[in-house]
């Protein structure tokens, strides 16, 4: 297997996994009414530890960032805001909705972080840039209606959450991009996991309670959901980043949201007409789209 090969498969197998356990998370907020609090906070403890724990026996620092003020506002800042507020609008538009139509709006982040870069360096769109805007309206406003203007074809909140997810994640990549100028991506992703994690401490009630009340088939869920779809889905896009361009990575993610739906699908007995197919198609299209050319700067 060549290496440019391993490196396809690695970041078609972290976003399947990431789509799936979107997929996992909905049904265990809805077939078992696991809060959303408790389901951000565990994920986010054992994977940011485990991630940290990978880099220490990696030889990687683990404590220098916080030495430095500059390093370490940001760092809180991109845990706060990014890390915990990506995780949990995420969450909550699914609780909302589904993981096939939250995946989706979260998907939109790309767009968020063009029109910031052209309003913060005051340029004006191009066709292309235009042209993806048109593909993107138009593919949420089928998701929502499905063709049908009389009614939403998603909850008003799972829209919204999905939507400020969307908004989180384009800070989230903006903050993160500072951070990996200077610092390795397992501390930085490893402790915004550790620190969203602990902020959640005081609104979740019971660490381990859970756990014990839980039917085998919720612990499995949950379980995936922190191993496959955390921990083993972000160190495999990593480590695809050694074999294949950030770019070709970015692009080959779309396979989140196709695997979030047919998950839904399959497994849920989610409801997607055509309309909302189309819609999607669309939304992934228009993130295809922008990331094929270089729209921003770099800074």
């Amino acid at each position: 297997m060549s290496t440019r090969t391993k490196g396809l498969w690695m970041v078609v197998i972290a976003a399947t996994m990431w789509g799936l356990s979107g997929t996992a998370a909905q049904w265990v907020f809805q077939q078992k009414h696991i809060t959303t609090e408790w389901l951000v906070f565990v994920r986010m403890i054992a994977s940011g530890f485990c991630l940290l724990a990978f880099a220490s026996f990696r030889g990687i620092p683990l404590f220098h960032i916080w030495r430095e003020r500059n390093s370490r506002l940001l760092l809180i800042s991109f845990s706060l805001v990014g890390m915990l507020g990506v995780q949990y609008t995420y969450f909550l538009s699914i609780a909302y909705g589904n993981a096939a139509a939250a995946t989706l709006l979260q998907y939109l982040a790309p767009i968020y972080i063009v029109l910031y870069f052209l309003i913060r360096e005051r340029k004006h769109p191009s066709v292309s840039i235009w042209g993806a805007l048109i593909l993107a309206t138009c593919g949420i406003f089928l998701l929502l209606t499905n063709g049908k203007l009389s009614a939403l074809s998603i909850s008003f909140p799972a829209f919204l959450w999905g939507i400020v997810s969307g908004v989180l994640l384009a800070f989230y990549t903006i903050c993160s991009a500072k951070l990996l100028k200077k610092w390795d991506s397992l501390i930085i992703v490893g402790w915004a996991m550790v620190v969203g994690g602990v902020v959640m401490i005081p609104i979740v009630r019971s660490f381990l309670g859970p756990f014990f009340t839980l039917d085998f088939p919720t612990i499995v869920s949950i379980l995936f959901i922190v191993i496959c779809g955390t921990l083993l889905a972000f160190l495999l896009f990593i480590e695809s980043i050694r074999y294949l361009s950030p770019t070709e990575s970015s692009i080959l993610s779309s396979v989140e949201p196709l695997s979030a739906i047919i998950a839904s699908v399959l497994f849920l007995h989610v409801s997607f007409g055509f309309f909302q197919t189309l819609g999607s198609l669309l939304i992934i299209t228009t993130v295809i789209l922008l990331g094929k050319q270089k729209i921003v700067s770099s800074s």
